[in-house]
């Protein structure tokens, strides 16, 4: 999993067009919690229209050149301690991972939401746009 967030890391060398994403495959109520997610995204965040992604999956959403990612349904991060605290944004705790300051998790009861945020964009403000749709999933009962 882990070559797959660094995928991530490369995704502004799709160049314009269609971003390459590998999706995940997710589990149990992840499923339904990562498809409802997925109607409730924004077409724009930070200033950036949504793009589509290789392969099209629902569990991925890209916007602009794939300077933000996000990725439903991810295992937990391999790198958070069960000590370790989350900032809390809209409600939802976000892991920072320590070793790649673009990803960020979003530690949720049915589902791991995986968010990159590159390039010129500020990460808590991307973070608390889409802590809002986020929010609304985890509170789904399973």
């Amino acid at each position: 999993m882990r070559a797959a967030a660094a995928l991530l890391m490369l995704l502004t060398l799709a160049g314009c067009g269609t971003v390459r994403v590998e999706p995940p495959v997710p589990q149990g109520e992840a499923v339904a919690a990562c498809a409802k997610l997925a109607t409730l995204l924004p077409e724009t965040l930070d200033g950036d229209e949504r793009s589509p992604s290789e392969p099209e999956s629902p569990y991925v959403a890209v916007w602009g050149s794939g300077a933000i990612a996000l990725r439903c349904g991810v295992p937990r991060p391999a790198r958070m301690a069960p000590t370790d605290q989350l900032q809390e944004i809209g409600g939802v705790g976000w892991f920072a991972d320590p070793d790649r300051p673009t990803l960020f998790t979003a530690v949720t009861d049915p589902a791991y939401i995986e968010v990159t945020v590159g390039g010129e964009h500020v990460a808590a403000e991307v973070l608390a746009d889409l802590s809002k749709p986020i929010a609304q999933v985890s509170a789904q009962p399973g």
